[in-house]
């Protein structure tokens, strides 16, 4: 269960301030699959970065599993986010350098945990997303819809309790969106991890369970 407790964010430049969320209240059940909603600007990419404990917001309260985030050190909150959290990005953020396997086996080899074969761990990650084939080829190599499957298979790599989408078909066509999208909708059903994503496309609320839409940084519906 992640809670939400009166979470507001201000950006300040000078005299200036810019209130980017304003207030916002609600929650997500464990295994959900919520879709944050909204115009360009409506603070839906902010919210998601506080949720994912990539900002700290201004005022209000993150609780994770009774767990409240909000004011933890650093260390761990880096922590938190390498062993429970994972996250895909509009622009995939893979390392160019490296392979689809190695892509996605890298974050699970900085727990080290022992025990646990992150390397065969990653190959079967990319099979569960239909890249079984691809595991040695390069992003460059890759189309966009596959290199942001292999982020999803990077996201999966500690077993994490939430996912983190932000607009993870933004960059691609009508093809390769719905085969990322039916990707997640899989892994939530197979494995119950929650899902939180973002969207500005209305079409992309048939993917969620439930759907939260903001508007000029405030909480408009939260609809479960």
């Amino acid at each position: 269960m992640i809670e939400i407790h009166n979470l507001t964010k201000i950006y300040r430049n000078g005299i200036l301030e810019l209130r980017a969320l304003d207030d916002v209240s609600f929650s997500v059940p464990t295994g959900d699959m919520v879709c944050i909603m909204g115009k360009s600007g409506s603070g839906k990419s902010t919210l998601l970065r506080q949720l994912g404990l990539l900002d700290r917001p201004t005022t209000g309260e993150i609780i994770l599993d009774d767990i409240s985030v909000t004011k933890l050190s650093d260390d761990v909150t880096s922590t938190l986010r390498l062993e429970r959290l994972g996250y895909i990005f509009q622009e995939y953020a893979l390392l160019a350098e490296l392979t689809a396997h190695e892509n996605v086996f890298l974050p699970g080899m900085m727990l080290s945990n022992e025990g646990v074969d992150y390397e065969k761990r990653a190959k079967e990650l990319l099979e569960t997303v239909g890249l079984g084939k691809r595991i040695h080829h390069y992003p460059k190599e890759l189309s966009g819809g596959e290199q942001q499957r292999v982020a999803i298979a990077r996201a999966l790599i500690n077993s994490p309790q939430v996912i983190f989408a932000d607009e993870p078909c933004a960059n691609l066509d009508t093809i390769s969106s719905r085969l990322v999208m039916e990707t997640l909708i899989n892994l939530n059903k197979d494995t119950s991890v929650t899902i939180v994503f973002v969207s500005h496309d209305p079409d992309d609320k048939q993917y969620a369970r439930n759907l939260v839409v903001l508007s000029d940084g405030k909480l408009v519906l939260d609809e479960q």
